[in-house]
C-alpha cells in the first residue's frame, strides 16, 4: 500500500509537470531530499527515479524554457570546475571502489546544484524552490520532532521515517539541516506570496521552528547544539530590541532545561571536556593523519581516501576534569583505530580533493556569504516597496549558510545535495537582481533623443 501511495503521488505531479515543466526541478528535488525510493518497498527502488527525474527536468528547462534571461555568476563556473576536478581526482583515487561509489551521487549532486541557476529565473521560481526544500525537509523534522516530544530519540536510535544512518536521515546531518532552514522558514512567514503570510502560515512556521529545536535534542548531535548558538548570534545582529532578545533567550534555555533528558546533557557536557571523549579525541587523530597525508598528496586521495588511516593517540581517563582520578588507574590510555571517517567537511574536502579543491570548495562558500552581504546591504538602502523581500532573502541564505559552515566543522557533508541547492539559490538571486538592475538602468537611444528634442 505505502509503494502504491508514493507511485501515485509522484505519477500526478509528473503528469501535472508535462504541463509546466519547471515542476520536474521540484520533484528532483523531493526525491533527493525525502527519498522516497527508500521508503518504497519494491516499485520506486527498482527504478532509477532520481535519473529519470533530473533528465525530465533538464529537457523539460532545453525545449520548453525560454533561455533569453539566463546568466550566471563566477561561482557557477567555480561549481563546473570542481566537479572536473572531484572527477579527474576519482581516475587516480587510492580507494578505486570506493571512491567510484561516492562519485556516483556527487556528481549528480554538483551538476544539479550548476543547472538550477540556469532555470530559476524568476522570483517565483526561487520562492517555490525555498519552499519545497522547507517542505520537504520538514517531512523529516516534523516526524523526528514528534518522536522526541513524545520521549523517543537518543544518540544514534532516533529512527526518522526509515531506520536508515545515511544522507538527511543520519543524526548529525539531519541536526544541521534543521538549524539551517530556520533563516528561510522565517523568511517564507513573512515574504511569501505562494502562501500567503496569514496567521496559518506564521502558527505552521512557528511550530515547524520548534520541531526544528527539538531535532538536536532528540538526535543528541553536538553539531546542532552548535548551529543552534551560531544561528542565535546571527539573528541578534538583526533584531531591534537585543537586550529583549537576550532575555528571552535565556529565560526559554531556563524554562526547557529541565525538560532535556539526562542523556541529552550528559553528552552536551562532553563538549567542554574533548580530551576525555573517544569521539572527539578520534576525531582529532584523524584531522592529523589527513594534515600529513596531504603534505605527501597535495592534490588529495580521492573519495573516501579516509578508509586507509591508521591512526593512535591516547586519551585522558577521566571524564570529569574536577574528579580525582583512580590511585592504581592510568592517566591515559592507548587508543588504536582505522578506517576512520573525516568528521568535518573541511578536511573531508583536504583530504579527498587536496589543496586545490578545498580552495574551490572555501571560495564557492565564502564567496556566497560575501554577496549575500553585498546584495543585502545594498537593497536595504534602496527601500523600494517593490524589493523589501529582496535583502531579508540575502540575509536568510547567509545566515543558513554560515550555520551550515560551522555545522560542517563536525560532520562529513561537504558534498550533500541540500547544501549546494542553497548555493545555487545565491547565485539566481545575485543573477537575477543583476538583470533587474540592467534593464532598469537601460534606456533606448532614440527614446532619448526625442525626449532632447521635446
Amino acid at each position: 500500500m505505502r509503494d502504491l501511495i508514493f507511485v501515485g503521488y509522484i505519477a500526478l505531479i509528473m503528469l501535472m509537470a508535462f504541463k509546466r515543466p519547471f515542476l520536474f526541478t521540484l520533484v528532483y528535488a523531493y526525491v533527493d531530499i525525502v527519498s522516497p525510493q527508500r521508503l518504497s518497498y519494491f516499485l520506486l527502488n527498482s527504478v532509477p527515479l532520481s535519473l529519470i527525474l533530473f533528465a525530465l527536468a533538464f529537457a523539460g528547462f532545453a525545449l520548453g524554457d525560454d533561455k533569453k534571461d539566463v546568466r550566471v555568476s563566477p561561482r557557477w563556473f567555480l561549481l563546473i570546475a570542481l566537479l572536473a576536478y572531484c572527477g579527474y581526482t576519482t581516475s587516480f583515487a587510492a580507494e578505486p571502489v570506493a571512491a567510484l561509489d561516492k562519485w556516483n551521487w556527487v556528481w549528480k549532486a554538483l551538476v544539479f546544484a550548476a543547472f538550477l541557476p540556469l532555470t530559476l529565473r524568476t522570483k517565483l521560481r526561487m520562492e517555490a524552490t525555498i519552499l519545497t526544500m522547507v517542505l520537504c525537509a520538514s517531512a523529516l523534522i516534523v516526524t523526528g520532532g514528534i518522536k522526541t516530544a513524545a520521549g523517543g530519540g537518543g544518540y544514534g536510535s532516533l529512527v526518522i521515517l526509515i531506520d536508515d544512518n545515511s544522507g538527511l536521515f543520519e543524526g548529525s546531518i539531519v541536526s544541521c539541516v534543521a538549524i539551517t532552514i530556520i533563516p528561510l522558514i522565517l523568511w517564507l512567514a513573512r515574504h511569501g506570496t505562494i502562501f500567503t503570510p496569514d496567521w496559518k502560515v506564521r502558527a505552521y512556521a512557528a511550530c515547524l521552528i520548534f520541531a526544528c529545536l527539538l531535532i538536536p535534542v532528540g538526535t543528541q548531535a553536538r553539531t546542532g547544539i552548535v548551529c543552534i548558538a551560531v544561528l542565535g548570534i546571527l539573528l541578534l545582529r538583526y533584531v531591534r530590541h537585543r537586550m529583549l532578545y537576550l532575555g528571552a533567550v535565556a529565560l526559554m534555555g531556563l524554562a526547557a532545561a529541565p525538560f532535556l533528558p539526562s542523556s541529552f546533557t550528559t553528552r552536551a557536557d562532553t563538549i567542554k571536556n574533548y580530551k576525555a571523549d573517544e569521539s572527539a579525541s578520534t576525531r582529532l587523530a584523524v584531522w592529523a593523519w589527513t594534515w600529513e597525508y596531504v603534505q605527501e598528496h597535495p592534490l588529495g586521495g580521492g573519495f573516501d581516501v579516509y578508509r586507509q588511516n591508521r591512526i593512535r593517540y591516547d586519551m585522558e581517563q577521566k571524564s570529569n576534569p574536577a574528579q580525582p582520578a583512580d590511585y592504581d588507574a592510568p592517566a591515559v590510555r592507548e587508543i588504536v583505530d582505522e578506517g576512520r571517517a573525516f568528521h568535518s567537511s573541511y578536511f573531508e574536502m583536504l583530504g579527498e580533493q587536496g589543496f586545490p579543491g578545498l580552495l574551490m570548495w572555501l571560495i564557492i562558500h565564502l564567496g556566497g556569504v560575501w554577496r549575500m552581504e553585498v546584495i543585502s546591504r545594498l537593497y536595504r538602502k534602496r527601500g523600494r516597496p517593490d524589493e523589501a523581500w529582496v535583502a531579508p532573502l540575502a540575509t536568510a541564505l547567509q545566515n543558513s549558510q554560515i550555520v551550515y559552515l560551522v555545522g560542517s566543522l563536525f560532520v562529513g557533508i561537504a558534498f550533500q545535495t541540500f547544501f549546494y541547492m542553497l548555493i545555487a539559490l545565491q547565485i539566481s538571486l545575485d543573477t537575477y537582481l543583476a538583470r533587474r538592475r540592467k534593464e532598469a538602468a537601460w534606456r533606448p537611444l532614440t527614446s532619448g533623443r526625442k525626449l532632447a528634442q521635446a
